[in-house]
């Protein structure tokens, strides 16, 4: 890819600024706040956009930093490139009002869409967090961040694992992931389903067994009042005539009757009065003693019995509904038989569908074969990354080894790159952290590690945009950085606030474009 034009036609404090580009070393030469960030800042938002932050973070945002001093409704800018052999001219307007992007193949015409992704697939999948760690380089902001490391591990794995570095297994990780959670959500509400099923099952199997102890109570009681009847029915079939008469006479709320005091009277009084003397005494004592038990045992009879429930039921009944036929009260059995039958029945199925749910559901098992699915995929990508990370070490380590070696005069021959981006130097054989060597060489690992990753990275050579980075540097180690990029790199854009650059450029005899 090769930046071309540069049109700035509100951004910051420029307006209506055009730049051209061409191949090799653009040198932007100017002291402070003379607008080299600014434009380092343009290029990457037509590249990738700029957003407008939110709440407080809207405050010292790019967005705000950036926006127009004058007419800051209009915002906007054009960049033209090359890439793939076509031209292609970028236009966007970064108002939050009006806020657009429109790219066009200025070879045949094409209009293309931004939103689509069409960009992103001219610039090979270069995303804004993987440009500002690899080929373009802030002001003291040479130390790449940790979403290199990621970076570089996901094409590890990538790339060692399918040959493509398109597939992206981070991306992969983070869908199982997400899959997994969703798994495990439909799990829960699934158990909790269950739960809730079974309490509502418990609670209408209380409601039916309550029913069927009411009407087993029904059932008996009805039963007893049958056989009560039957037995009273059966007992005056079988009764004394005469004591039938006798029951008959007697009022039915008198325990004995006057007129069998009388014949008791008339019984003494014959025995005195016709039996001689003096055992007419004695027998008159002897039958009014007789007299006497019968009518204590007849008055004290009631209190001795034992009443059951249906004889008390019996008692309280009317007339009228002593009348009731035995039929109904059969017919009353048989329907309270029947729905206890029903009852039980159901009772029973309640406690097989509780008995079933205890068990484990084909649901439940799909769900944990899923889980242990996902965790054993996501197990293989992780081992799979690790392994692949000491391949993709030995080759990063190897790039960055030649450019620390050309840009250090050959001082450090080799760069190890460990877990999280942790470097070590090698010279004379020692193995020195990247911590004890001077800033000047730490500025230089760092640009080492960023060059050899966006090599291992990127298919497509992407301009290397470099602001005030070599202020640390010295003149030797300046001059093999310098020659080392007009050697490797299609296109540089250096800013700097020094003519250090410019001098040794000249020096060196290598061109360059001053802008």
């Amino acid at each position: 890819m090769i930046i071309r034009r540069l049109i700035i036609k509100n951004f910051g404090k420029m307006k209506e600024k055009d730049v051209e580009l061409t191949d090799g070393i653009n040198l932007f030469y100017g002291g402070n706040e003379s607008g080299k960030s600014t434009i380092h800042t343009f290029i990457k938002s037509m590249l990738f956009g700029l957003e407008r932050g939110r709440g407080r973070a809207s405050v010292n945002d790019t967005f705000s930093m950036y926006e127009p001093w004058e007419n800051p409704n209009y915002y906007s800018g054009l960049l033209k490139f090359e890439s793939g052999g076509k031209r292609f001219c970028l236009s966007r307007n970064f108002d939050k009002y009006q806020k657009s992007a429109e790219l066009i193949c200025e070879d045949d015409g094409e209009e293309l869409s931004v939103a689509d992704g069409d960009l992103e697939m001219i610039l090979g999948g270069l995303a804004a967090s993987g440009y500002e760690n690899t080929v373009s380089i802030g002001q003291l902001k040479a130390e790449p961040g940790q979403p290199l490391a990621a970076e570089l591990k996901n094409y590890a794995s990538n790339y060692y694992a399918t040959g493509n570095s398109d597939i992206n297994l981070e991306k992969a990780t983070g869908a199982l992931k997400a899959r997994l959670r969703e798994q495990e959500r439909e799990a829960k509400e699934a158990l909790q389903r269950k739960h809730r099923s079974r309490e509502k099952m418990e609670l209408e199997a209380s409601y039916v067994w309550r029913d069927v102890h009411r009407l087993e109570g029904e059932q008996e009681r009805i039963s007893q009042e049958l056989e009560y009847r039957r037995e009273k029915e059966h007992q005056r079939r079988e009764e004394p005539e005469n004591k039938r008469v006798i029951d008959e006479l007697r009022p039915n709320k008198w325990r004995i009757h006057p007129v069998e005091i009388v014949l008791f009277a008339v019984a003494v009084v014959f025995a005195f009065a016709l039996i001689p003397k003096p055992w007419n005494y004695l027998v008159a004592i002897i039958l009014f003693l007789l007299c006497g038990i019968y009518v204590w045992n007849r008055m004290k009879i009631e209190k001795r019995a034992v009443k059951t429930e249906p004889e008390i039921i019996l008692e309280e009944i009317t007339p009228e509904e002593e009348k009731i036929p035995m039929d109904k009260l059969r017919w009353e059995r048989n329907h309270v038989r029947e729905e206890l039958r029903e009852r039980r029945v159901q009772y029973d199925n309640l406690k097989e569908q509780l008995e079933e749910l205890d068990e484990v559901s084909d649901m439940s098992r799909d769900h944990d074969r899923n889980m242990q699915a996902i965790r054993l995929a996501m197990e293989k990508i992780n081992g799979l990354a690790a392994a692949m990370q000491e391949e993709l070490e030995q080759c990063l380590d190897e790039k960055a080894s030649e450019i620390i070696d050309d840009i250090t005069g050959g001082k450090y021959t080799r760069l190890v790159v460990e877990d999280n981006l942790h470097m070590n130097l090698i010279s004379d054989d020692r193995k020195i952290p990247v911590e004890q060597v001077s800033r000047g060489t730490i500025e230089q690992t760092y640009f080492a590690l960023r060059m050899a990753s966006a090599e291992l990275l990127y298919e497509e050579d992407y301009p290397v945009i470099l602001d005030d980075t070599f202020v640390y540097y010295d003149d030797v180690r300046l001059e093999n950085t310098l020659r080392w990029l007009a050697e490797n790199k299609k296109q540089v854009i250096l800013f700097t606030c020094q003519e250090r650059e410019e001098r040794i450029l000249e020096k060196m005899g290598i061109r360059f474009s001053k802008c």
